[in-house]
């Protein structure tokens, strides 16, 4: 079976998307299958021969994401790698050259919701400003022959978007790589201030859906021992609290879990995602979590291995530090890994290639 995934969020920095594209693209074909990456054309994006590189301009204020240029362009180099199956990862213009090359082969496409873009655009625009993109999602997912979400809280909104072919495709995690072993004494105590700290850590973007402002707030009130580790890319809306450091985005997934598995508990305020790709590598590094009640996080953090508060209330998210640090940090560290080990990669692309050949053969 060839398969094809066309995205735009595919670069240097990338996140989940493209550490959800290079897993897919290993075990395909380690498993003889033809997989072809469809991406823009960036420094440091080439995965191997199997990556198409398209033309592409920069993306205005996104760090090193970039645009591919033109819709029939795309359509044209899906048509001449001729697959089977189609994969759009982004709601924008690829996902409609995907569907293009979809009618000319009498192929298959599907797309992955990663982002609930409604309700990224209503934060920043507004209700009116919602309800179009809500409209704009409708249209394009209609077109699909299935669409993919990761949570469960992602697939029920797609339905109420009146939108039938959904299903929920989790993502997954590299427990070999993300994993407790990787604490390392001497990088910990290059970490942390103090001795005695509470190493706290964000690994992600540094956008404003994430919702930094309210662990910086948290962060402050708590005070030492406390101390915030901020590991990833982008612009830091104001100073951030004199107890926290900024580290670097680390592309190299050994030494990042090196990074968290050194830390005593991962936190993120954001109410937006789709499913908390970076939690649970945290949570397979032992690490408890404090997070949110909403959205895909709260799916995946169970009361045995993290605490959720009210989202957007700094105040909580203080107190629940507070309360993970009272209770039995290592306890539920282990829980969190325990959770985290039901999310292994390759029960999940098993699934996803059972998925796949159905759609083939229908």
């Amino acid at each position: 079976m060839h398969i094809a995934d066309i995205t735009m969020f595919y670069a240097a920095r990338s996140g989940g998307i493209r550490r959800y594209l290079d897993v897919k693209h290993a075990w395909l074909q380690q498993r003889a299958h033809r997989h072809t990456l469809v991406v823009p054309d960036c420094n440091g994006c080439v995965a191997d021969a199997a990556t198409l590189a398209l033309p592409s301009v920069p993306l205005p204020l996104s760090d090193d994401y970039r645009i591919p240029v033109g819709i029939r362009r795309a359509a044209r180099a899906i048509v001449r790698l001729r697959p089977q199956i189609i994969e759009a990862g982004d709601p924008y213009h690829l996902a409609w050259a995907a569907l293009s090359a979809r009618d000319q082969l009498g192929a298959r496409a599907i797309a992955f919701c990663h982002s609930d873009v409604p309700r990224l655009v209503g934060g920043r625009y507004g209700g009116r400003a919602e309800r179009w993109a809500a409209r704009y999602f409708r249209r394009l997912y209609r077109e699909f022959d299935m669409v993919l979400a990761p949570s469960a809280f992602l697939v029920r909104k797609l339905q109420r978007l009146g939108l039938a072919r959904v299903a929920q495709q989790p993502l997954g995690v590299d427990t070999g790589v993300f994993h407790p072993a990787r604490r390392c004494a001497e990088l910990r105590a290059s970490l942390a201030r103090e001795r005695d700290a509470r190493l706290l850590v964000y690994a992600g973007r540094f956008a404003p859906e994430k919702n930094l402002d309210v662990v910086f707030d948290a962060v402050r009130a708590l005070g030492r021992p406390y101390e915030l580790l901020l590991v990833g890319a982008g612009t830091l809306a104001g100073p951030i609290p004199d107890n926290a450091r900024v580290v670097p985005f680390e592309a190299q997934r050994e030494r990042l879990a090196a990074i968290l598995a050194s830390c005593d508990a991962f936190v993120h305020a954001g109410d937006q995602e789709t499913f908390g790709l970076a939690a649970l590598e945290a949570m397979a590094c032992g690490l408890p979590v404090v997070g949110v009640t909403e959205a895909g996080i709260a799916e995946i953090v169970t009361p045995d291995c993290g605490v959720l508060v009210a989202p957007r209330d700094a105040a909580a998210f203080a107190a629940g530090i507070d309360a993970l640090f009272r209770s039995d940090v290592e306890t539920m560290g282990k829980a969190a890994r325990a959770v985290a080990e039901r999310y292994a990669w390759q029960p999940l692309l098993e699934q996803m290639l059972r998925r796949y050949r159905d759609l083939a053969e229908s």
